[in-house]
């Protein structure tokens, strides 16, 4: 594993080193800082606690986004379809924080 292949991005305040090729390492970079504000975004919420917990929000929120405009690339999203994705991410929340409070085994 060669280091000049690897590049170090930062994520919630945790560095990793990932193998990439050269022309696609400014991409990389790109998609670790957007990845780290989500994840920061939902930090600071306090809803969420737990890297793991909120790496899967955030995974969640960003493939969201995603299917919804692969869907309507040409559609802005309606007032409704905001209030269905508020409503979808009150009950994640509300399941991971149920799933929080099960004992553990």
């Amino acid at each position: 594993m060669s280091s000049s292949n690897s590049v170090t991005v930062q994520i919630l305040d945790k560095e990793y080193s990932i193998i990439c090729p050269q022309e696609e390492r400014s991409n990389l970079v790109s998609a670790a800082r957007y990845l780290d504000g989500k994840m920061r975004e939902i930090r600071s919420s306090g809803k969420v606690i737990g890297a793991d917990r909120i790496a899967v929000m955030a995974a969640l929120n960003i493939t969201h986004d995603l299917l919804h405009k692969q869907e309507r690339p040409d559609v802005q999203a309606s007032g409704s379809t905001r209030e269905q994705v508020r409503d979808l991410l009150e009950r994640v929340d509300l399941a991971l924080s149920t799933d929080s409070d099960a004992p553990k085994g």
